[in-house]
């Protein structure tokens, strides 16, 4: 039926809050309002800021919020009537609550009424009982119906079914209740009708209307309005003279259509002469009439007497019995004389008349009164009756068939038993003699009660005050009602109009005395104030109303109630302070100071409670958080009340922080430093990196990489691995220490983060020699190679320096260590060689007998385990002229001739070659000079082939340094001092630094001490005079230089110290790749005396590298 409803909803916002208004019963999921448009909230935002409508604890949620369209719509069936029973106005009060920031919205939604509620009656069917002399226009109230709508839609008017003795009143009370009232329309007569059955039927106002109908049982109470009446008016026996005692002469029987006690008919006798009352006896009950004494004929020979019939309200009528006595022959014959002179007064009345009259008895009643016996006959017997003045009765004298009179009273106003409970009468009956006689009775009325007052209440409105949680059958209040009826009209009985369910649960009435006591809990926070309607009915169903209103104050028996609304849980541990990680709402059901709560929390915590709007309140950090010190926290909240005493109570909130990338790994080690035996196993271990990270799960998961480089110019995958999960680190290839020596690796740690998060540690591989490699001897050519002679002077003296056999070996260390032996010679004596620097020298003076062709074989031996070793052979020639040796001159002379032709066709071809090299150096040049320093020497410098090992691969990058280092070396002859200076590298267009360092020997006889000197990761520049004897060892150095594959660029100066004599240039330039030649007997012996004929010569040697030789 409410498809068809048609309605407006009313919103309107005001500091944040918006109400609407909606009739109750609508469909779940019906739209109630847009509220998010209504409050001018985002729509996109509703989600993420977690809107939500918050309602009290233990109250049901009737509404919702669409959080896609921001629609408010029903949850649950809104019934008004069961939200707010039965008041004015309804409201339902929530609150939408969003957060980030906290925003609290109150919604108030105002339930419109609408008529969905029939009107019912209290009782049904409704029981009346009415007295059948009810007089026409008396009014009997009936209780009102009851309609839960408000309102226009509460019960707006009655209706009765058509009948023939009842009328409907309603009148409206000053409350607005309504007055229902039965008005007789006509007597009733039980004697008909003992039971009337009604309709009553109550309609509200609603569109359309409803009605409810209940049924009035009415039950007709008997009234005395029926006399007596017996069977027969006159009863007439034979009784035989001196029947025996207890004889039945006769039974009287008179029946009353009354019921009760107005049909109970009593009997006695109403007029009986003295001797017949002596003789007869009359049983009030059955209307027996008995021989109590002697019956003799000859005493009387009839007996008459007057029988009345009596009801138990007193009402009566009367028969006339005569016994006539038959004779028996029981008696001769006696004469007695009498005396007659005893008269009888005429005025023998009986002295109390009474007459027991209801006060329900109508106007006009009638009452019918004794006669008055009189002896005389004819008009001296009684002729009329007179009856006092009063205010009640008047006296109707009538005449019977028998020609006798009679009186009856009449009622001219209703009587008034709780005005005037007797009333008294002076009847006055009156003969016709001359003159006339009078006799007089009393005649007294005793009202009886009817049920014509209602019970009254000694006040209208009860108002008490009652402290919740008041124990079981504590008295809250006595409702006193009167009654001013008696008997059973006066006694009254309380019972409780209509109130609701929930409080019949609550409170119970003394039907008797009207105590109202507490039988169940009372809580002021369900229901502050009740009102009570109370019915107070008599013993024939006459009531009235009392309104008791008990006031429940509240107690502080509520302590508070902590809701976590919203929690963040876990927390990023990089939160800011400040940041709301939760919203707590505090309520108390109590009022006044005893809803008055603070909150607080422990103070160890990086927390606290800010107060935010209303009862809310946000839980914000005060400090940062760190997961990897504290993963999480235990948080009691604490509420406690205002009230007397206090009440308290406790949350316990359980925060987890979650784990952010925010550390990265950390190696247990600055850096790692792996040996590796050369010549290892391929997919051996070398050493393992571990880091930690304290993060947790994929954050704290870490996974190991070698970072991308190069290593001699190949990927560093070409010659390591690592397991990424262990950090172990494996060898790719097998290693060789000669050609590289150590390198260094970068190796990555990172975590799984979301970014992920990384740290490198450097890992320096550094390979251990093996000595696998010979000694190589660089001079004079390994044995078979080449032929060399040396010169020696005739006049050499013992220790003199002959010659010197160089050798390096490619292995390092002790390996590398080589010690020279003479395993032959032509005259042992003669010669002996160094043991370490592999001089060769006399070990006497040369003489004339002396051998002129000396033979030497060498052996080069390292040191290494197992040894290995290396001879050459020297052929040495004791001369001071080569033309004193003919087999010399023979062999060049020979040589020449031969190869003269070979000469002449390389010569032109040289030229040329020079010619076009010339063009190209010139263009070169020209091109070079715009990118690069020109070079301060020039020259050319050829070296013997023979000097370079054959077996030196040269691979670029080799070195753990990626920069070039440039050296200058500044040798001269004779000088017994060097200085070395640190300059930086050519790559960063600086030659010099600020460091210098001066280093003096005390003995310059070798230049073994040049390797340790340039050694280490630095550049060094070095000025170094020699003298010519130790030219050879430069040889020593630069080749040294050559075997690590690196760019050399020689400039190799001879200066004299004469001023005006000419330097001469010598360059060269060494590229990986190429192989570098020397000049013949650049550093042999020619250039020896060439350097020894010149008292100071200077060379400068300057080269480019990236690793020192060693």
């Amino acid at each position: 039926m409410f498809a068809f409803l048609f309605f407006v909803l009313m919103a309107h916002t005001a500091y944040g809050d918006v109400s609407y208004s909606v009739p109750e019963e609508m469909k779940r999921g019906s739209v109630i309002g847009n509220i998010a448009k209504d409050l001018g909230l985002d729509l996109n935002r509703l989600s993420s800021r977690k809107a939500r409508i918050d309602i009290e604890c233990n109250r049901k949620r009737y509404c919702d919020i669409n959080l896609n369209t921001g629609e408010l719509i029903v949850a649950e069936r809104i019934d008004r009537e069961e939200i707010c029973s039965e008041g004015l106005s309804c409201d339902l009060n929530f609150e939408l609550v969003l957060e980030h920031p906290l925003e609290i919205h109150r919604v108030t939604i105002e339930i419109q009424d609408i008529n969905d509620n029939t009107p019912t009656f209290p009782k049904d069917p409704i029981k009346l009982e009415i007295s059948e002399i009810s007089g026409k226009g008396s009014r009997f109230r009936v209780n009102e119906a009851h309609d839960v709508d408000i309102g226009q839609k509460g019960v707006q008017s009655y209706s009765i079914e058509k009948n023939d003795h009842f009328l409907l009143s309603v009148s409206t009370k000053a409350d607005g209740s309504k007055n229902v009232e039965l008005v007789l329309e006509r007597e009733l007569d039980r004697e008909q009708q003992k039971q009337l059955t009604l309709i009553l039927t109550a309609v509200d106002g609603g569109t359309p209307p409803r009605s409810g109908t209940v049924a009035i049982h009415v039950t007709v109470l008997d009234a005395n309005d029926n006399a007596p009446v017996f069977s027969q008016a006159v009863y007439k026996v034979s009784l035989p003279e001196n029947s025996p005692l207890d004889t039945v002469v006769v039974t009287v029987s008179a029946t009353d259509a009354d019921e009760g006690q107005n049909g109970e008919v009593t009997y006695e006798f109403s007029r009986i002469s003295k001797n017949a009352n002596l003789i007869f006896s009359l049983d009030p009950n059955n209307g027996e009439i008995k021989v109590k004494g002697p019956i003799d004929f000859e005493m009387s020979l009839r007996y008459e007497m007057l029988i009345e019939g009596k009801d138990g309200s007193g009402l009566s009528s009367d028969t006339k019995v005569i016994i006539e006595i038959t004779d028996v022959n029981d008696n001769a014959p006696i004469i007695v004389i009498k005396s007659l002179n005893t008269p009888v007064p005429e005025n023998a009345l009986p002295d109390i008349i009474k007459f027991e009259i209801r006060e329900s008895a109508v106007k006009g009643a009638r009452f019918l009164l004794e006669e008055a016996h009189d002896a005389d006959i004819g008009t001296n017997s009684v002729q009329t009756y007179n009856l006092g003045q009063n205010n009640y009765f008047e006296l109707a004298v009538a005449a019977k068939t028998t020609g006798k009179m009679y009186g009856e009273l009449v009622l001219n106003k209703e009587l008034d038993r709780e005005q005037q409970q007797e009333v008294t009468l002076i009847l006055t009956a009156v003969d016709g003699g001359t003159p006339p006689r009078s006799g007089t009775v009393s005649i007294h009325v005793t009202v009886l009660d009817a049920n014509d007052n209602a019970p009254v209440f000694s006040q209208a409105v009860y108002k008490v005050s009652l402290p919740e949680n008041s124990p079981l059958d504590t008295v809250v209040v006595t409702v006193s009602a009167t009654d001013a009826d008696e008997g059973q009209n006066g006694e009254v009985t309380y019972e409780f109009g209509h109130i609701s369910e929930s409080d019949m649960t609550l409170f119970s009435i003394d039907s008797i005395n009207g105590v109202i006591s507490i039988k169940g809990p009372i809580d002021f926070e369900e229901e502050a104030t009740f009102n009570l309607r109370i019915i107070a009915k008599d013993g024939s169903g006459l009531t009235s109303y009392s309104n008791v209103i008990i006031s429940v104050s509240d107690i502080n028996d509520n302590a508070p109630i902590i809701i976590v609304k919203s929690l963040n849980s876990p927390i990023p541990e990089n939160v800011l302070p400040g940041t709301e990680v939760g919203i707590i709402n505090v309520q108390d059901r109590d009022s006044e100071n005893n809803g008055q709560v603070r909150c607080s929390i422990q103070q160890n915590v990086p927390f606290k409670l800010v107060p935010s709007i209303k009862n809310y309140y946000s839980l914000v950090t005060t400090g940062e958080l760190d997961r990897e010190l504290l993963p999480d926290y235990n948080i009691t909240i604490t509420a406690t009340d205002e009230g007397s005493p206090p009440l308290s109570s406790t949350k316990n909130i359980h925060l987890t922080v979650a784990d952010v990338n925010d550390n990265p790994p950390v190696f247990q080690e600055q850096s790692y430093r792996a040996h590796v035996q050369e010549n290892n196993k391929p997919g051996s271990s070398i050493c393992s990196v571990s880091a930690t990270d304290p993060d947790w799960r994929q954050n704290g998961t870490v996974v190991y990489s070698l970072l991308s480089s190069d290593v001699n110019g190949a990927p560093v995958s070409s010659f390591l691995s690592i397991n990424g999960d262990t950090g172990v680190i494996h060898a790719v290839r097998s290693f060789d220490y000669e050609q590289l020596k150590r390198f260094k690796v970068l190796v990555l740690a990172r975590d799984n983060g979301s970014p992920p998060l990384s740290s490198n540690v450097t890992v320096s591989v550094f390979i251990t020699d093996e000595n696998d490699n010979s000694p190589q001897i660089l001079y004079p050519s390994p044995e078979g190679k080449s032929f060399m002679t040396e010169m020696v002077p005739k006049a050499a003296q013992a220790r003199s320096l002959i010659s010197k056999v160089i050798a390096v070996d490619a292995d390092s260390g002790q390996n590398a260590w080589l010690s020279y032996h003479i395993i032959k010679a032509t005259d042992p004596g003669l010669f002996t060689i160094g043991v370490h620097s592999g001089e060769i020298r006399t070990q006497r003076d040369i003489s004339e007998s002396d051998s002129m062709k000396q033979n030497l074989i060498v052996s080069v031996r390292d040191n290494g385990q197992p040894s290995l070793s290396a001879t050459c052979a020297l052929y040495l020639l004791i001369s001071d002229n080569l033309a004193e040796v003919p087999e010399l001159k023979d062999m060049s002379r020979d040589e020449s001739n031969s190869k003269l032709t070979f000469y002449l066709i390389i010569a032109l071809v040289s030229v040329s070659t020079f010619f076009l090299t010339f063009i190209i150096i010139i263009l070169a040049m020209r091109f070079c000079r715009r990118r690069k320093p020109r070079l301060l020497f020039d020259g050319a410098v050829a070296i013997p082939s023979a000097y370079l090992p054959p077996n030196y691969a040269e691979v670029e990058g080799a070195g753990t340094l990626r920069s070039t280092y440039s050296y200058d070396a500044y040798l001269t002859t004779g000088s017994r001092t060097s200085d070395f200076k640190f300059v930086r590298s050519y790559n960063e267009g600086t030659l010099t630094a600020g460091l210098t360092l001066k280093k003096t020997q005390s003995a310059v006889d070798d230049l073994e001490g040049l390797d340790a000197e340039m050694s280490g990761s630095f550049q060094v520049g070095l000025n170094y005079y020699i003298p010519p004897s130790h030219a050879p060892r430069l040889v020593d150095y630069v080749q040294c230089l050559h075997v690590i594959g690196q760019t050399i660029f020689a400039f190799i100066k001879y200066e004299n110290r004469k001023p005006k004599q000419k330097p001469a240039y010598f360059r060269q330039y060494r590229n990986p790749g190429q192989d570098m030649s020397w000049e013949n007997g650049m550093f042999g012996q020619p250039s020896i005396d060439r350097l020894a004929s010149r008292k100071r010569s200077r060379v400068l040697f300057t080269f480019k590298h990236s690793q020192v030789c060693n």
